[in-house]
């Protein structure tokens, strides 16, 4: 790897040259002690960098990144970037340039723009990516001639579990948007008469897709907790004011007495009455 000096932006910035063998991948080891700082460079290919063991922080094009076990940060090609270790860290890098050709490119511009990216393994995950880098470094060590034809299939397997993992992200932080929207809609309109198909029509999602995501998040489904908003309502007006039990049944949303009756017993235990009485008692 050869180091020097180019201006970038105004300052002076090390640029490394990987001499990358003819495959166009190459993996290698990188230590850091505890404390250890590498000051800002750039690369012209992509790095993928994964945390074998410890924790550190990396920054890239001056955003930071928390960097432990596990986890894994895409670079690409000049990128200013840093990285300090606070405790022993390892790192597998993994560096692949563009001569790969438009597949792997056109894979790195759907996926994540072209940009920095950083990914929290799960055990599944991590455990796939290990075998990936353990049969790449195996090869690498063995000198075996196929290795530039199966290292570029293995990059591409890792790359695919990143892309995988990034449209769940996608996917999970849209469902977030969504429950949270629900969850506000109920609380400015729980007087009105919601239903799960008037949800389904209101979000345009269906009835049963709509339970599974607002449980995914708030372990209960719109309807319940629609329940709970009215309930809590009702129980400040007993609390706060003399309008009649069937006024507040009326102003918190329920069409029927007996409903809201129900429904006031299974979340609160008692009777609107009794809770009525109770509270005013420990008022005086």
């Amino acid at each position: 790897m050869k180091d020097w000096c180019k201006q970038k932006g105004g300052s002076k910035v090390k640029f490394q040259k990987l001499n990358m063998p003819d495959s166009g991948v190459h993996l290698y080891e990188s230590k850091h002690p505890k404390g250890h700082f590498i000051s800002e460079h750039y690369h012209d290919h992509f790095q993928l960098l994964y945390a074998l063991e410890g924790e550190g922080e990396l920054y890239v094009d001056k955003k930071r990144y928390e960097f432990s076990k596990d986890q894994v940060v895409l670079i690409v090609p000049h990128s200013v970037h840093s990285i300090k270790a606070h405790s022993k860290l390892t790192v597998l890098v993994l560096a692949f340039s563009k001569i790969l050709g438009q597949d792997i490119e056109s894979l790195l511009m759907q996926a994540f723009r072209l940009q920095t990216s950083h990914f929290q393994l799960d055990l599944v995950r991590a455990s796939e990516v290990r075998q990936l880098l353990r049969k790449m470094l195996f090869e690498q060590t063995d000198y075996d001639p196929l290795c530039k034809y199966s290292s570029p299939v293995y990059l591409f397997e890792f790359l695919l579990i990143l892309v995988r993992l990034n449209k769940n992200k996608k996917i999970e932080h849209a469902n977030d948007k969504r429950s949270n929207q629900m969850r506000n809609y109920i609380e400015a309109n729980y007087f009105e008469n919601i239903t799960a198909e008037s949800l389904s029509t209101t979000f345009n999602i269906s009835p049963r897709y709509i339970n599974d995501i607002f449980k995914e998040k708030y372990h209960e489904t719109p309807l319940q907790y629609l329940q709970k908003v009215r309930i809590d309502r009702a129980k400040s007006l007993l609390t706060e004011t003399e309008k009649d039990i069937v006024s507040i049944c009326f102003e918190v949303g329920y069409e029927t007495l007996s409903t809201f009756y129900r429904s006031f017993r299974n979340l609160v235990g008692m009777s609107p009455n009794k809770f009525r009485k109770m509270n005013r008692v420990k008022e005086l």
